[in-house]
């Protein structure tokens, strides 16, 4: 099976290919899930769509040049509402899109120069068929109202028209979107005059209604890309961040607690910060283990892991080392401050309330080694880690339930 990282990889390099508008995809095989196989073949429909309609789009007239620069669809309509101001009078206007199936309208966007909220949501959904926008799409006329009292009068089953009327519009341009014969969907010119609008602004529209019906589309597949992506990024960061967790705890795992370590070394070495490692072992664990089973164990370990969690900081790191034992970076913390944390932690396990099976109680205590990242005497992980085993064992040593510091060599209580 292909490493995780690797596959992760090839979907980032399938993203950068869709956006740099290559659209032969490659993706290793077989695919390790059928979800993922899944998710796969989306991506190539996705690409072949992408390399069919793109190539359809032509050079945009004058008129659209000062918004073509908008690539996402919000960019695109808000370049629209500044620069059709010269050519059709509005005071809103608003886009709506088919759904895939053609059998829905959905309002997507809409500027307004009233700054009160608008009642017409995006997001309002209405029927197709049947409906007065129906005929416009067939037609691929736009359509005058210039008293819409009137129309609401005749129509009062009209919700989109009442909401817009409570807005303060009076007479409207409906547009329709037609990208080379696929009807996409509607631009709205609203007024707060009766009145405001004539032919002659209906030819204005159809003389240029190809271009911007073109750019709409484009956009709205840019959008689609970007949405996508911004989906799929969070997947990768989702499964790069389950990958790095041990199973049973949700904690760091050996490699990823280890990396962390690394780094933090490193930037306390650079910044001239102190940090703190923190080793701790769950006392008489196999005990626990043999006495009331593995099933008890795992509990043990998962509260456990749960309180380090939240007895840390969030730029702070808690891995499980192996087995019983943990591992707790602290950065920015001098000794004081980490045997200070080391303490707090070792009270919050002790006054865990836990219960086997049988409801019996299910005592669990701690025993936590502190070193103190030295450049000069612990410049390393090695030798820090073993520092830290060091004074765990003297917690061990003297007794369990209790916490140790390693300095120059020694350990102290």
């Amino acid at each position: 099976m292909m490493p995780l990282s690797d596959r992760l990889s090839s979907y980032r390099q399938a993203l950068l290919a869709l956006q740099r508008e290559q659209f032969k995809l490659q993706f290793p095989s077989p695919a390790p899930s059928i979800e993922e196989a899944r998710f796969e073949e989306e991506l190539q429909g996705l690409a072949r769509w992408l390399e069919a309609r793109f190539t359809e789009f032509s050079c945009l007239q004058e008129l659209t040049t000062e918004i073509i620069q908008g690539s996402l669809l919000e960019e695109v309509l808000a370049r629209i509402y500044d620069a059709f101001e010269r050519i059709i009078p509005y005071d809103r206007i608003g886009c709506a899109l088919l759904s895939d199936d053609g059998q829905q309208v959905r309002s997507y966007w809409a500027r307004s120069r009233n700054q009160s909220a608008p009642l017409l949501k995006a997001g309002f959904t209405a029927r197709l068929a049947g409906s007065s926008l129906e005929p416009i799409l067939h037609s691929h006329q736009p359509r005058i109202i210039n008293n819409l009292a009137d129309y609401l009068h005749q129509h009062p089953e009209s919700t989109a028209t009442r909401l817009i009327l409570q807005e303060g519009i009076l007479s409207s341009l409906t547009c329709p979107l037609i990208a080379e014969g696929k009807a996409i969907g509607f631009l709205f010119f609203s007024s707060c005059q009766i009145g405001t609008y004539q032919a002659l602004h209906q030819r204005i529209f159809l003389n240029i209604a190809r271009q911007v019906s073109l750019l709409i589309e484009k956009s709205h597949l840019y959008q689609q890309v970007h949405e996508l992506n911004q989906q799929l990024m969070q997947a990768l960061a989702q499964l790069k961040e389950q990958s790095c967790r041990d199973a049973l705890t949700g904690l760091l795992h050996r490699g990823a607690i280890m990396e962390f370590l690394t780094k933090m070394q490193a930037e306390s070495e650079r910044a001239g910060t102190p940090c703190a490692v923190i080793m701790a072992d769950v006392d008489h664990f196999k005990q626990i283990n043999d006495s009331h089973g593995h099933p008890a164990g795992d509990r043990v370990l998962q509260a456990v892991a749960q309180t380090l969690r939240e007895q840390v900081r969030d730029y702070d790191a808690v891995g499980r080392y192996g087995g019983e034992e943990f591992l707790i970076l602290l950065r920015d913390r001098d000794h004081h401050t980490a045997c200070l944390t080391a303490e707090r932690i070792r009270h919050a396990i002790a006054a865990l309330t836990l219960q086997t099976a049988k409801g019996q109680p299910l005592p669990v205590t701690l025993s936590l080694g502190v070193a103190m990242c030295d450049p000069k005497a612990l410049d390393n992980t090695e030798r820090l880690l073993s520092a830290a085993d060091t004074a765990l064992y003297q917690a061990k040593r003297h007794g369990r339930n209790r916490v140790c510091s390693y300095h120059a060599g020694d350990a102290h209580r």
